[in-house]
């Protein structure tokens, strides 16, 4: 048999790299990337001709514009935009190309703010969204029904898997627009070497949050992808929609600054700046459908956060925004 040839769109990224490592341990597979320099995801005319290029059997669509609470506040054209033409071009191209299968990587952020927890896949489009995050999840939405569009029209094997937060070796660690973990793993870490007495943690400490390894996630995302087609349809029926993936188990912002300070040796105050936006009150997701399909994850969130901060000190030169 010969291999697979499989397509990882955004390698470099924290998710995209860590689905290219779990693959690349397969003999069966090819795997092709490309930098930005080489291919820019958001030029329509670009991305249709690197597929007619090539012969590609399966893409990972993992390249997207990311950021936390800050950065969708103040970017939200980027977050929308951005996100649109990059998942547009990539599944339009690779449908024209006669790309059979495909990975759409979504965000919890899909669904609404007050969604009843723990948030099970058919609670889409069921509420009001967040609004910090709202145009970030708009396009992960179209990228979920676009790929719902060709499986419906063209009988195409187009499948989304729904993460919950993700952490891990290789995040982005800038001290306004990361996600909670790699920025409060950096704020505690400062204020170990400059011996402050106290850190500033934004919001209540109150929400709820779920927090998931990349490595499980790349773990989770190959075991969907292989999935025979009948068992996947299954268990996403009636739409072939898309399955969470998560740990099932979450816990408060000021649990997890306490997890930290820990990881970290931080022995000073937590104090929580209730003027800054807390998001939603409780994202937990319901991950029944991934474990009926025999994958749950692994990694616990502590094991996971010593394994980020090791990460982080070695990289500490190279990942200082």
């Amino acid at each position: 048999m010969s291999p697979r040839v499989v397509y990882v769109a955004g390698h470099t990224g924290m998710v995209g790299s860590a689905i290219y490592s779990a693959l690349a341990r397969n003999t069966n597979v090819t795997l092709i990337t490309t930098s930005h320099a080489e291919l820019d995801l958001t030029r329509q005319t670009e991305v249709e001709a690197f597929f007619s290029e090539h012969a590609i059997d399966e893409v990972y669509l993992a390249a997207a514009k990311v950021g936390g609470i800050q950065a969708n506040n103040s970017f939200p054209a980027e977050f929308l935009g951005e996100n649109l033409l990059i998942q547009t071009n990539i599944i339009r191209a690779a449908h024209q190309a006669g790309v059979q299968k495909l990975l759409f990587l979504g965000s919890s952020c899909i669904y609404p703010r007050m969604a009843a927890q723990p948030m099970r896949e058919d609670a889409l489009l069921t509420g009001v969204l967040e609004p910090t995050n709202e145009p970030y999840a708009i396009a992960k939405i179209a990228g979920i029904k676009l790929c719902e569009s060709y499986n419906r029209q063209y009988g195409r094997d187009y499948r989304s898997v729904m993460p919950t937060n993700l952490y891990g070796p290789g995040d982005n660690f800038h001290p306004e627009n990361s996600h909670v973990i790699p920025a409060l793993l950096r704020r505690f870490h400062e204020a170990v070497q400059t011996g402050a007495e106290q850190v500033v943690i934004w919001g209540s400490g109150t929400p709820m949050r779920e927090f998931l390894h990349v490595d499980d996630m790349a773990a989770a995302s190959v075991h969907v992808m292989d999935l025979p087609v009948t068992e996947y349809r299954e268990h996403t029926q009636p739409m072939l929609s898309h399955i969470n993936v998560g740990t099932g188990v979450d816990c408060s912002i000021r649990e997890l600054a306490e997890t930290i300070a820990r990881v970290t040796g931080f022995g000073g105050r937590l104090v929580f700046d209730s003027s800054k936006p807390d998001g939603a009150p409780r994202k937990l997701l319901d991950v029944s459908k991934l474990a009926a399909l025999g994958w749950e994850a692994r990694i616990t969130l502590n094991e996971g956060l010593r394994q980020t901060y090791e990460w982080f000190l070695a990289h500490e030169q190279g990942v200082r925004g």
